[in-house]
């Protein structure tokens, strides 16, 4: 079931896998860095969605808080929760710095994920978890900005539907700014290390 959740278009997910090799290569001095550092080529976090609450918020307003951004839905049978229980972990790990963080769960899902739907998932697995939503239009716009991808499968014959989708999470400054990168492929520890980085450092 995960490789089929893991499965998207390869075309589209050739700029993220490009992303990864440029960073990579982007400079042989050490890095303080464990996961993939994304400084410098990736945008702002800049959006306009409804977060679970049922309100209209947007990017600027979670400014001073690190932001973790992650692409998902609700009815994901695997990677999602495993992904936000590993999230919580991290957080807890973090102790009271953990305050600072917000974990943004956007829904590639609108049309079952409601701000309501949202609000009893996210909370499920840690409060400091919010979940966001929006026009079709909207989610897709956010996720081509950050070279995303996801699909809808065909239904099956309970009109039941799966989305396929790419798993990185996005790590963002307090000021907004595009830092770093994990994947599935990336140890706990090597979160923790890098979020204790940022959340340590103040914003400007």
């Amino acid at each position: 079931m995960i490789t089929a959740l893991l499965r998207s278009p390869l075309r589209r997910l050739l700029p993220l896998l490009a992303l990864l090799m440029l960073a990579a290569c982007s400079s042989s001095a050490p890095q303080p860095w464990r996961l993939t550092d994304i400084s410098g080529h990736m945008p702002d976090l800049d959006f306009n969605l409804v977060d679970d609450g049922g309100r209209a918020v947007s990017g600027r307003d979670y400014r001073g808080k690190v932001v973790l951004l992650y692409f998902g839905y609700t009815h994901c049978p695997d990677v999602c929760p495993m992904t936000l229980a590993q999230l919580h972990v991290v957080m807890q790990r973090l102790g009271p710095l953990a305050d600072d963080a917000r974990i943004l769960f956007v829904s590639v899902d609108p049309a079952r994920d409601t701000p309501a739907v949202l609000h009893a998932y996210v909370n499920a697995f840690d409060p400091r978890a919010v979940g966001l939503t929006g026009s079709p239009r909207a989610i897709e716009a956010l996720v081509k900005r950050y070279r995303s991808a996801f699909s809808r499968e065909p239904p099956r014959s309970d009109g039941q539907y799966e989305v396929s989708h790419s798993s990185a999470i996005y790590i963002f400054d307090r000021d907004g700014k595009a830092r770093l990168l994990a994947t599935p492929a990336h140890p706990q520890d090597d979160l923790v290390h890098d979020l204790h980085l940022l959340l340590a450092a103040p914003g400007h």
